[in-house]
């Protein structure tokens, strides 16, 4: 957060002033900055789409992830309920737009987006992405972490951690961390995994995680310990190393969020989502995302107001990365 934060430049739209289903919609009605507007400069949070899922090897969809996303978000409001933070005081936030992709290649889109990232990355920009498919998270991380491995705390179903689908195809949404942690993009011992769960091939990516040093929290473990006592051990693990948080909405149970494409039962509440986030208050954050929105699995669009709901906790966090947790 630099000096130019102190102008609170960049502050979103009130629905006192407009009302929040007209004009033109943009993540949590804040400004749209687009690359070589001079004031980007000023940028200390840049909410940013992935509009695409090539990665997907099953339901499809979360490529229109951030369109709706951004439809909902216009519903957020300035303040937190609980902590009364206002992220839009505490930094100058800003959607710069989507990143590009192309839809029919998914090498040429992970390079894509990559070099938006490298972009962001070298303008003094936290990002806080809305995907798209999980694979989504390896090109933001190859900008972010080719510096230093970074730490990552996740929460998600599944590990994606797989080696490979199909014959040896390795770049799907079920294989980015693991091709992250090859990359030296992630430090495996730094890597805590929240909410792990649901039927397997074999459980390869699990023995492949727990033997690079990733610390897996299975549901069983999550539900049974509280979400303090896990986020503690999460804190500890990551320390004041800088972290990446990674947020798929299919860890929260599909009751509150069906519209994705790999749902698992079991999962936690919408609320017990929200207090997990709040105890990454305080981390060395460098960037979030919240992935695998698919709109066409719920025409009520409740999913993605789950997914800008969580987005928002996100922002709150990088937002008071600085500042000590609250209890």
């Amino acid at each position: 957060m630099g000096e130019a934060m102190t102008e609170n430049r960049f502050q979103p739209v009130s629905g006192s002033d407009v009302p929040r289903f007209a004009d033109i919609a943009t993540f949590m009605r804040l400004p749209h900055v687009k690359a070589g507007d001079p004031t980007r400069a000023d940028v200390d949070i840049g909410l940013i789409g992935v509009p695409w899922d090539g990665g997907t090897t099953n339901r499809p969809g979360a490529r229109h992830g951030p369109r709706q996303l951004r439809d909902l978000s216009t519903m957020i409001r300035a303040v937190h309920p609980a902590t009364g933070i206002n992220p839009f005081k505490a930094c100058n936030c800003a959607d710069l737009g989507d990143a590009p992709v192309n839809p029919a290649d998914v090498a040429d889109a992970l390079e894509r987006v990559t070099a938006f990232y490298k972009q962001v990355h070298a303008d003094h920009i936290r990002p806080l992405t809305a995907g798209g498919d999980h694979l989504v998270s390896l090109p933001i991380l190859r900008a972010l972490g080719r510096e230093r491995p970074l730490a990552m705390i996740h929460f998600d179903a599944h590990t994606d951690l797989f080696d490979s689908y199909f014959g040896g195809f390795r770049y799907t949404h079920g294989t980015p961390f693991r091709r992250a942690i090859e990359e030296g993009l992630l430090d495996p011992k730094k890597v805590v995994q929240i909410g792990i769960r649901g039927t397997m091939y074999d459980g390869e990516d699990i023995e492949w995680g727990r033997a690079h040093g990733v610390r897996i929290v299975m549901i069983e473990e999550l539900m049974e310990r509280g979400h303090k006592a896990v986020m503690e051990e999460a804190r500890q693990i990551v320390g004041d190393h800088p972290t990446y948080v990674s947020f798929d909405i299919d860890f929260i149970d599909p009751c509150y969020a069906p519209g994705t494409g790999t749902p698992e039962i079991g999962g936690p509440s919408t609320f017990e989502a929200q207090q997990l986030v709040r105890g990454l208050y305080g981390l060395n954050l460098v960037g979030a995302d919240l992935v695998e929105v698919s709109p066409p699995f719920d025409p009520s669009a409740g999913t993605a107001w789950v997914g800008v709901s969580i987005m928002f906790e996100l922002l709150c966090a990088l937002a008071t990365s600085e500042l000590p947790q609250e209890n």
